[in-house]
């Protein structure tokens, strides 16, 4: 990975280092694809764009990711040491001087495909028809925050008038493919559905002894529910929460060993503690925000818990199905696509604590159904969602722009 700010352009040959000619030579001879996100940093989005990046063969396509924003530590996860991550340094609101920042940068990449993702991105389209980009795709990864129901006038109008210039349209969902059906006006040829897969080597079951950092203060024995999210309203971190001083009530026998894990940060924090602190279960519960041994904790949890309001496809739900532990989530989005309810996890309404409630003390009460529906969502992963298959799916969607396969 090269890390590029907003005012500093040195690629040639679309996106190869000045002064080696020899690796200009062959830049040119490979598509590149610039890949354009509102900020490259911990989330379902980006990690499955850095999957594709380190996935993708180096002689298929190379790759930019161009943030509106800015990039945290989350970037260096990319292995690739040709991929530069170019930060706009965008401003709240309208930033004119961002989309001509855009403009030159992509005058100076040349990529051969644009790729937007999520709405935040999509008006950069219309910089890239303008800068000659000759293809052009765009991602619905999730339903944004701002219209979580779908119904935002404003947005509508945007897609339409944008709608023209993006060749091919890439929902994660079948949710968001009739929404871009249906509503938008996107014709079906124009459309291909990509679900996420999940590298299922970082994330599967425990290979020996559970174990927890000392830090937590998790006892060996204890009956984990484990949540992955950032603490914002569309993820409903206090839905679960007040879930869990339910469960607690609900079974004080178990005191001593039921525990509640959140990993991740957000606005919503101090209302989750609050809740939490209120309902007589703070000492159960471990909040330490953003994590890096995410995998390793995940395959420690007994059940995993999604209470969002929207999702598009989840990473965290099939990244607890990889590591063998069953799922509790809400009936939204995608969500349906990813579980088998009652054979890998359990479906319940959003922003209905006593029905998630209930479906978690399931699994509380009984470690036999944790063990096999957990088995059934690893293998479940294994046969539909795998990372191969998601990759294979962006690299043919590519060829097909492109016009001619490259060479494997």
């Amino acid at each position: 990975m090269m890390r590029v700010g907003a005012g500093e352009r040195d690629f040639a040959g679309g996106g190869a280092p000045r002064g080696d000619g020899e690796r200009a030579d062959f830049a040119a001879e490979v598509p590149l694809v610039a890949h354009v996100v509102f900020a490259l940093r911990m989330g379902g989005l980006e990690n499955g764009l850095v999957n594709l990046i380190n996935a993708t063969p180096p002689s298929r396509y190379r790759h930019a990711v161009i943030c509106l924003t800015d990039h945290d530590a989350f970037a260096s996860r990319i292995r690739r040491n040709d991929v530069p991550v170019i930060d706009l340094g965008k401003r709240p609101g309208h930033d004119l001087r961002m989309y001509r920042r855009m403009w030159r940068t992509l005058r100076d990449l040349r990529p051969t495909i644009f790729h937007t993702r999520n709405f935040a991105a999509l008006d950069s389209q219309l910089v890239a028809a303008l800068a000659g980009v000759r293809w052009r795709v765009h991602g619905e990864h999730g339903r944004d925050v701002f219209d979580l129901a779908l119904d935002n006038a404003r947005q509508l109008a945007v897609r339409k008038v944008v709608r023209p210039l993006v060749h091919r349209f890439v929902p994660l969902s079948r949710d968001l493919e009739s929404y871009l059906r249906e509503r938008v006006g996107v014709a079906p040829e124009r459309i291909s559905r990509i679900c996420n897969g999940v590298d299922s080597e970082r994330f599967h079951p425990l290979r020996g002894p559970r174990s927890f950092p000392a830090v937590s203060g998790l006892p060996a024995d204890a009956i984990v529910i484990g949540a992955v999210g950032r603490m914002e309203e569309v993820k409903d971190p206090l839905n679960l929460a007040r879930a869990f001083v339910q469960v607690a009530a609900a079974r004080p026998a178990l005191r001593t060993r039921l525990r509640l894990v959140m990993l991740g940060g957000g606005r919503l924090s101090g209302e989750v503690h609050a809740c939490l602190e209120e309902g007589g279960v703070a000492d159960l519960a471990w909040l330490p925000g953003a994590r890096d041994d995410v995998p390793a904790l995940l395959r420690a949890f007994d059940v995993f818990a999604l209470p969002s309001q929207a999702e598009g496809i989840s990473n965290t739900v099939l990244e607890a199905m990889a590591s063998g532990v069953p799922v509790v989530a809400t009936d939204v989005g995608g969500n349906a696509e990813l579980l088998v309810d009652g054979e890998t996890g359990v479906l319940v309404p959003s922003r209905d604590a006593g029905a998630l409630a209930e479906a978690l003390l399931t699994y509380v009460d009984d470690a036999a159904l944790r063990r096999d529906h957990g088995a059934a969502g690893r293998a479940r992963v294994e046969s539909t969602f795998s990372l191969d298959a998601m990759v294979g799916a962006y690299l043919d969607l590519y060829d097909g722009l492109v016009g001619q396969p490259i060479a494997r």
